[in-house]
């Protein structure tokens, strides 16, 4: 029972920190500067997940755990806007303004994909509870 809700609570982590780095991508969509301030278009994060054998039970199945928040190597999308203070001043992209290349169609999906597998996670924990709350009335 306790390994149910324990599956449970480490896959409501992982997808939390999944929608956290969702919306962080939302966000910075605009993005066209590093945190020091340097034209740098933002990278957009994902989540690496890897099966958390320390929460395992003896039919094999397994908790989940953030292996990693990665960043992805994306060209940035370039838009022409000569007049703008961040164009670019010089060579190929002379003119052009270097935007974080974020697709918002993918990060919903992705969004709603988190939030999918986080309501499921959420009934597995009621059924458990529900499971349990019935076992303690026959034995009371």
């Amino acid at each position: 029972m306790l390994s149910a809700l324990d599956i449970s609570t480490s896959a409501l982590v992982a997808q939390r920190v999944r929608l956290n780095a969702i919306s962080g991508n939302l966000a910075n969509m605009t993005s066209l500067q590093d945190e020091n301030g340097k034209p740098q278009p933002y990278q957009p994060r994902f989540t690496i997940f890897q099966t958390d054998d320390e929460i395992a039970t003896q039919d094999g199945a397994a908790g989940v755990r953030v292996a990693s928040i990665e960043v992805e190597d994306k060209e940035p999308a370039y838009r022409y806007q000569p007049e703008h203070p961040l164009a670019i001043k010089e060579g190929k992209w002379k003119g052009y303004v270097a935007y974080p290349n974020i697709n918002l169609n993918e990060q919903f999906v992705d969004a709603l994909e988190a939030t999918r597998s986080y309501e499921a996670n959420i009934g597995v924990m009621e059924i458990s509870k529900n499971i349990a709350r019935q076992s303690l009335s026959i034995l009371a």
